[in-house]
């Protein structure tokens, strides 16, 4: 470029035109994208303002040129007397136009390749098990809990045990469908007849039994049968000491997959290995644990830890245990709460005790799903908890347990929902009457801003475990974000766990303009739960619009940490806040997504 030309744009004041055109065109973008974020526009309209504002440059350029921008106003230019200069601003014209007509194709209409995911091979594993409508042609069973026939009723945890146990040899089988846990033993203790059973959990075959203990020495009689016409393919009675109870389990599983022809890939075959100890002591103490920790309360949660630290303490090599010691402590912790040092010193040692689990038995999926949960929850290690819920499936493929753990500690954390959706719906496929599964898909779906799939999803988890409160605090928070308070304020007032009545009450109240009600539940939960809610509290702030404290309590979160933060990238409750420079921030430090 030649100085008459440069002189000429300087004159016109066409350099300053473009550093007022780049001002606005930043302010523009900077309003832009909190705008994208609460009215939820797709992604793509970023795209189409950048492209706006390219096209716009050349303009720029030709309106500064004609009317010869001052500081006292515009005039009329001179005519250009050097036809070499002319010929130069035109060139300038041509390249500037070129160059917008190239950033609008790069912006808008470029192909674009898709980037691989550091999930593929999970992705994989997920995408090769087709939805229900077409697994159902699949061999599949459901094993119902086996029936006490001990003269003491209280041995109702060791028959329970047995049958679960089955069901976790059965679940390593990569060619049968297994019913998950929850789904198979809701049936406990009714007489629905054995096809109805089939129906409402999508199985074609039910396994069921009965076992007798007497000192040492039990009975176990076990039967196979098919639901459509009630046909029996199977049945034995087993009478063993109470140390062979590993060796009978396996050769249970191991005669219903003969039964059901199952195709077994080579070396495959249903094990117990993994799940063994050679303490009878340790092993009761473990199906009394797993026994308090069915019943999915913070009384059966505090028993379960008190078995399953008994049952180490007589087997420090029992891995089942240790895996199980972990989960519960971390229920109870998210639940229950506690002081800071509590909380810090519980999930520390949860931590411990799954890398223990993991550690002692490396074909045993329930130690990696217990540590994926801790490596995204505390460490914010998504690759590692990834990993860990892949390397569950591919020991556990029909395990629901851990497509409902990579939904919701992996692909809903990472603001993945289509995934994170289809995760948890084939999980709930697996296990249907699962009120955990069924609450995930409902917080996935809300996140989505699919609010009535969300609600149904959430009142179906409610219908399965009436006292689970965590899907009641999201299925209130539907109806508040969709701007009914009223209604969502009296779900929040039904729910029984303290801290989420009182988060959920304080928002509630907020939006329904009751501005002193709202804040004395605010003040009640930041004086109970400070310790041990700091991202609830949180919410509320950002509900308000009162952004710096919202940031202050998240500052707590973090450093806690609290296991609520993993929510902070997807949750709605936050959206008031993204468009602040400090979310972003607190996105980087915990390793999430930008985008």
């Amino acid at each position: 470029m030649h100085l008459p030309l440069l002189a000429e744009l300087q004159h016109r004041r066409v350099f300053r035109a473009l550093v007022g055109y780049a001002i606005a065109a930043f302010a523009v973008l900077q309003v832009i994208e909190p705008l994208m974020h609460g009215l939820r526009w797709p992604d793509a309209v970023i795209s189409y303002v950048v492209a706006v504002l390219a096209v716009g440059f050349p303009l720029v350029v030709g309106l500064a040129w004609i009317f010869d921008v001052k500081a006292e106003g515009s005039e009329q230019p001179a005519p250009i007397r050097s036809r070499r200069l002319r010929l130069e601003i035109l060139l300038a014209w041509v390249a500037a136009l070129v160059a917008a007509v190239g950033m609008l194709w790069y912006v808008v209409a470029r192909p674009r390749a898709v980037a691989p995911s550091r999930d593929e091979a999970l992705r994989a594993t997920l995408d090769a098990i087709p939805p229900a409508s077409e697994m159902r042609p699949l061999p599949s069973i459901a094993v119902l809990p086996f029936v006490n026939l001990s003269s003491d009723r209280e041995q109702e945890y060791f028959s329970d045990g047995m049958a679960e146990e089955i069901l976790n040899a059965l679940a390593q089988i990569d060619g049968l469908r297994v019913i998950g846990r929850t789904s198979s033993f809701s049936f406990k203790g009714r007489n629905d007849d054995l096809r109805t059973i089939g129906q409402k959990l999508g199985a074609s075959n039910l396994l069921e039994g009965s076992v007798r203990k007497a000192g040492s020495r039990i009975r176990i009689t076990a039967q196979l049968v098919e639901t459509r016409g009630g046909s029996h393919l199977w049945s034995q009675a087993f009478d063993r000491d109470l140390t062979d109870v590993f060796a009978v389990q396996e050769e249970i599983a191991r005669a219903v997959v003969a039964a059901l022809k199952v195709k077994l890939l080579p070396g495959e075959t249903p094990t117990t290995k993994e799940r063994r100890t050679g303490n009878p002591d340790a092993y009761n103490r473990y199906l009394l644990g797993r026994h308090a920790y069915s019943h999915a309360n913070p009384d059966g949660w505090r028993r379960a830890v008190k078995a399953f630290e008994e049952a180490v303490a007589l087997d420090p090599g029992y891995a089942p245990a240790w895996a199980y010691l972990s989960n519960a402590k971390v229920l109870m912790l998210g639940n229950i709460g506690g002081t800071r040092t509590e909380i810090v010193e519980g999930l520390a040692s949860a931590l411990s005790a799954a890398e223990k689990a993991v550690a002692l038995a490396p074909d045993l999926a329930d130690g990696y799903l217990a540590r994926a949960r801790l490596r995204t929850d505390i460490k914010r290690d998504w690759a590692g908890g990834a990993a860990d819920v892949e390397r569950a499936l591919a020991l556990n493929p029909s395990d629901a347990r851990a497509f409902g753990r990579y939904a919701y500690s992996v692909l809903v954390p990472l603001g993945r929902m289509p995934e994170a959706i289809a995760a948890a719906r084939k999980a709930t496929e697996l296990d249907p009457l699962n009120a955990y599964l069924w609450g995930t898909l409902g917080q996935a779906l809300c996140f989505n801003g699919e609010m009535d799939a969300a609600r149904k999803a959430l009142i179906r988890a409610g219908e399965f475990a009436p006292d689970f409160q965590w899907p009641a605090f999201w299925l209130a928070a539907v109806d508040l974000l969709e701007g009914q308070p009223a209604k969502a304020l009296a779900r929040y007032e039904q729910i029984s766990t303290r801290w989420s009545r009182l988060t959920g009450v304080a928002m509630a109240q907020h939006d329904l303009g009751h501005a002193r009600e709202s804040q004395a539940a605010l003040e009640e939960l930041i004086r109970e739960n400070a310790d041990d809610a700091p991202y609830q509290i949180a919410e509320v702030y950002a509900r308000r619009r009162n952004l710096d404290r919202a940031f202050e309590w998240l500052e707590r979160a973090y450093a806690l940490p609290d296991v609520g933060l993993i929510d902070v990238k997807s949750d709605p409750l936050l959206q008031n806040l993204h468009g602040d420079p400090r979310y972003r921030a607190l996105l980087k430090k915990m390793n999430l997504p930008l985008d």
